[in-house]
């Protein structure tokens, strides 16, 4: 016989986000900063020109709109 540890029958889609689902966002963002830090030293420097820091921007902004597009839920009905 076996018997389940959780009291309550809700799927991870009934529940919502739990705690410590913000920070995967916040990890995303702290991997752009390596690359706008290059960017601005590159510009810096002179090696590449300043419209180098708008691709970076760019690239930041797309990321975030992944991020916050992204759906969290269960299957084709939560989309």
């Amino acid at each position: 016989m076996t018997s389940s540890t959780h009291d309550d029958d809700t799927t991870p889609e009934e529940a919502g986000p739990g705690p410590g689902h913000g920070h995967h966002r916040w990890m995303m963002i702290a991997c752009c900063i390596p690359m706008l830090a290059i960017a601005i030293v590159l510009v810096a420097t002179g090696v590449v020109g300043s419209g180098f820091i708008i691709v970076a921007i760019a690239c930041v902004v797309m990321m975030a709109l992944m991020m916050g597009g992204m759906s969290h839920g269960g299957g084709p009905t939560s989309r």
